[in-house]
This record gives C-alpha cells, structure tokens and sequence, in this order.
C-alpha cells in the first residue's frame, strides 16, 4: 500500500505527466500505484522529491485522505 495516487492527485498531476518528470513510462506509475510493482530506491527518492514529501508519507504512513 503506497500514498502515490493520492500525493500525484493532489498536486494535479497525470499519470503520463509524472512519470515524464522523473523519466519513467506511465506504465511504471500505474504499476507502482496499483502495488504491482516494488520501485527501487532510487526511484522512490525521485517520486518523493517530484511529489513534495518524503519517503515515509509516500510509502508506509496513512492514506493522505484519511488523515
């Protein structure tokens, strides 16, 4: 479970727009979206970045939305 479509949703991003920033397919995003795909750290830190938070809000906290 990971908080990227919510952070991605709140700064009005696309899927496509995101992964262009940080130089991946928008297939990896919906991927690591939907947990089917375990991104390697050095991508995690770019989506991090790109996304204004930081590794524990993105990955192992509450969903943005129920907080």
């Amino acid at each position: 479970m990971n908080n990227v479509r919510s952070f991605r949703e709140k700064k009005g991003l696309s899927q496509f727009s995101l992964a262009k920033e940080i130089g991946v397919a928008r297939q990896t995003i919906n991927l690591i979206e939907n947990n089917k795909y375990n991104p390697s750290l050095d991508l995690c830190i770019k989506l991090a970045k790109q996304l204004n938070t930081d590794l524990n809000e993105l990955f192992w906290e509450v969903k943005v939305d129920e907080k």
